[in-house]
């Protein structure tokens, strides 16, 4: 007796499809998983035999082999639970699935029967879709962040007692299977509809919607007294998605600034909501039902003790770590010498290729790592180096302010395109010039705008994702800034890296600027953002 359904599992960040065989043969009762199952996959014989037991149906007192095909392939997690089960129940004959549909099959199982969710479901329908199925079964939990998938229909199921249909003799508060349903034979199911409705028009309706609209900010950049260079150079890295540093004595709003970085930022477009959408579903950070895709760009602020598996991604089979759960947002970093210096060392490799790639023996592993690095820092230990007050006089000595600074090493900090100096604030009430958010926003957009044109054409969107020839076809410097930059280069002695970025933050200032070429201003401005290339490091 032999049967097959399909379930799927996660493999990085993205759904695979996973063939669920099941054999029953004569011999010893005993159940074996094959295919390179992982713990949780092996303790699924116990939790599946209770399930089963304690839904009516008997567990078959036969040889059982269970393989997860492909077999080379490591699996892991427990999504397979619900395939297992019916899977035994329809090669012992207790239940017949409908033969005309391609059935998706995932969900964990508790020892009553109930189904429980599982994460990354959203790469796991959007390829089963991908691969012409033509509906999911799932737990009910599930259901809503499935139904952001479109042109797939949806099952959502409670409990395991949900698969057969109510017997007539039943009362109508009561679900599932007599206990005498064995002998009677086998439960045949024609279609699934007396799960609940398929929610096709509500995944239409949800997938051809945008994206939920960003909530207003309760924080605001008019709230923040003074630092306009700041500002400017805040909506410069917002403009053009650069990296920025921000170093200044403690107290002068370094964090301040930053943490209110994404309220100037246009929210996701459906594409990129969808990227953000899978990678939070298979890191399982979805804990809420989702009321449609994320539009709200990520923020991570990861603290200083964290490791490089949890900056980076790792483990047995990978996870996505801090770099790809701010794909497509922000990556904060707030005091940066105090992070460990390899673990700022692995960042050099995302911020250039854009993904992050982890191999193990069997496989590798890529994630998406499309993020804007924000960094804060003190010039030194006690903080107090460049304050000008006798009241807070830096203690540390040049040694002690040396090995401070070597924890960020030259080429990390190449890779940085703003280093902005934060001055004491010299204001100490609001200001009516002092831009807010909204307005600052409003010019970000249109510089998104004008780079979307621009880049219409190629992968690009932002200018800081220029590089090689295009960078050198699309933006074209006048000779008296170009005389400018190399003097600039020979003076500061800057690699060719700082060159190129220079050149795309020349541009992005001339796109706020609402200006089409570069002029001799925007470059002097692109440059003295770099300063503390010479000035502090």
């Amino acid at each position: 007796m032999y049967g097959k359904l399909h379930s799927a599992c996660l493999y990085g960040i993205d759904g695979v499809l996973i063939e669920v065989e099941t054999d029953l043969s004569n011999g010893l009762p005993q159940t074996s998983i094959i295919g390179l199952p992982d713990s949780a996959i092996r303790e699924a014989v116990e939790r599946v035999r209770a399930a089963i037991k304690n839904c009516g149906y008997q567990y078959p007192l036969q040889r059982i082999t269970i393989n997860l095909a492909p077999a080379d392939l490591r699996k892991e997690g427990s999504s397979f639970d619900l395939a297992i089960a019916i899977g035994l129940l329809m090669t012992s004959g207790q239940l017949v699935l409908p033969s005309q549909e391609r059935t998706l099959v995932i969900g964990e199982l508790a020892l009553d029967g109930s189904i429980r969710p599982v994460p990354g479901i959203l790469s796991m329908v959007d390829l089963a879709k991908r691969q012409g199925f033509t509906s999911v079964l799932l737990p009910l939990d599930n259901v809503e962040e499935a139904s952001l998938i479109r042109g797939i229909q949806v099952f959502g199921i409670r409990h395991l007692q949900d698969i057969a249909p109510q017997n007539s003799d039943q009362s109508a508060s009561s679900v599932g299977i007599p206990k005498n349903t064995v002998n009677a034979g086998p439960v045949m199911l024609k279609n699934y509809a007396h799960l609940a409705a398929p929610i096709t028009d509500k995944t239409h309706k949800m997938a051809d919607s945008k994206p939920r609209q960003t909530p207003l900010f309760a924080d605001d950049y008019s709230d923040v007294l003074g630092q306009h260079h700041v500002k400017r150079a805040l909506m410069i890295a917002a403009a053009g998605m650069h990296n920025i540093l921000l170093v200044g004595p403690p107290g002068t709003g370094k964090t301040m600034l930053i943490k209110r970085l994404p309220s100037i930022l246009p929210p996701l477009s459906e594409d990129e909501a969808l990227e953000v959408t899978k990678v939070l579903s298979a890191a399982g950070k979805l804990k809420e039902a989702p009321q449609g895709l994320i539009a709200d760009r990520p923020f991570r602020s990861p603290h200083h003790t964290i490791s490089t598996s949890g900056l980076i991604g790792g483990g047995g089979i990978p996870k996505p770590g801090e770099v790809s759960l701010a794909h497509r947002g922000i990556l904060f970093l707030d005091e940066l010498p105090e992070f460990q210096r390899q673990v700022l060392e692995v960042l050099r490799q995302p911020l250039e290729d854009r993904t992050v790639t982890i191999s193990r023996a069997r496989a590798a592993f890529t994630f998406p790592a499309q993020f804007m690095l924000a960094c804060s820092m003190n010039p030194c230990p006690c903080g107090y180096l460049s304050a000008h007050s006798e009241e807070q006089r830096c203690i540390c000595s040049p040694a002690r302010v040396a090995a401070y600074r070597a924890k960020i090493s030259g080429p990390l900090l190449d890779r940085i395109d703003l280093q902005v100096e934060v001055p004491p604030p010299g204001e100490w009430r609001k200001s009516a010039a002092s831009p807010s958010s909204e307005e600052m926003q409003a010019k970000v957009i249109h510089a998104h705008q004008i780079q979307a044109a621009r880049y219409a054409q190629s992968s690009v969107r932002w200018n800081s994702q220029l590089s090689g020839t295009l960078l050198r076809r699309t933006i074209h410097l006048p000779q008296e800034a170009e005389q400018l930059l190399e003097q600039t280069l020979q003076t500061l002695n800057l690699s060719m890296r700082a060159h190129d970025r220079i050149i795309k933050m020349a541009q992005t200032i001339a796109d706020l600027d609402h200006e089409g070429e570069i002029v001799t201003a925007h470059v002097a401005e692109a440059i003295q953002y770099r300063q503390l290339d010479l000035n502090l490091f």
